[in-house]
């Protein structure tokens, strides 16, 4: 699909992978719609400035079902081409230590929010004929680490349902796009090593938010399904995937409970 021209909504649009995917599309000229939890001008000059056909901030928590709502109420109009479902918060450490209110906050941004704007988004895509939405999962989906069982949950489920979806959306002209997202060197990344480091050693290779940017570029444009991680990563991915004894055993030496 281009991007030259559409209307795409990114949210998690602040920072990292986000603003990064942002920065991109408008060099691409599109017309961008960006979600914030705070409106800011400056943010709409830069984009401006980088060749942005329109720029549109909406200013909405996605760690309540109100502040969705509030948004597709605000969007209504707005006849969304892309979708970028990319909010995201980070839990981790051992299960009974993790803050429940954090782990709820967690699952309403990384799968409630999700859910519910691509329920309020698709129609509009489908009576266009035209659409792709694209949700950000993770290597956890598959890697699942000791420190990560809540936010692996989380990526898991994204990645159940948008495979579902792609099932759903055949022949409708809208399409999704999976990213088994690696460790990409953001705020969250470095959040890692706090909530993981005193019982897990953490794998440390990691690429910036505009190169995994550029690949979801061109995934974009060559209307690919899914994108999985390379190097190292994805070597881990595929042990993890095939060989799962292998993968725990080199997990579980890595973790130590106290």
């Amino acid at each position: 699909m281009e991007i030259t021209n559409r209307h795409v909504l990114i949210t998690g649009a602040s920072r990292g992978i986000g603003r990064a995917f942002a920065k991109i599309c408008a060099e691409d000229k599109a017309n961008l719609h960006l979600v914030l939890r705070k409106k800011d001008d400056e943010v709409i000059k830069e984009f401006e400035s980088l060749g942005a056909k329109s720029v549109n901030i909406w200013e909405a928590d996605l760690s309540t079902r109100e502040g969705v709502e509030h948004l597709l109420e605000q969007i209504k109009d707005v006849p969304v081409d892309i979708l970028f479902n990319n909010a995201g918060v980070l839990t981790g450490g051992l299960i009974e230590e993790q803050p429940i209110d954090d782990v709820y906050k967690m699952l309403q941004v990384n799968v409630n929010a999700l859910v519910h704007l691509t329920q309020g988004v698709l129609p509009g895509m489908l009576k266009r004929k035209r659409g792709k939405i694209i949700n950000n999962s993770s290597v956890s989906a598959y890697m699942n680490f000791p420190c990560a069982s809540t936010y692996a949950a989380s990526k898991a489920a994204v990645m159940a349902f948008t495979n579902c979806i792609r099932l759903e959306l055949k022949d409708t002209g809208v399409s999704t796009l999976l990213l088994i997202t690696p460790g990409i060197k953001t705020r969250m990344f470095d959040e890692i090593e706090t909530l993981y480091s005193k019982n897990f050693v953490i794998p440390s290779e990691s690429m910036t938010p505009g190169k995994y940017a550029e690949v979801i570029r061109e995934a974009v444009l060559h209307d690919l399904e899914v994108v999985e991680p390379s190097g190292l990563t994805g070597v881990g991915l595929k042990i993890a995937k095939l060989a799962k004894p292998l993968f725990e055993m080199e997990v579980m030496r890595r973790f130590k409970r106290s």
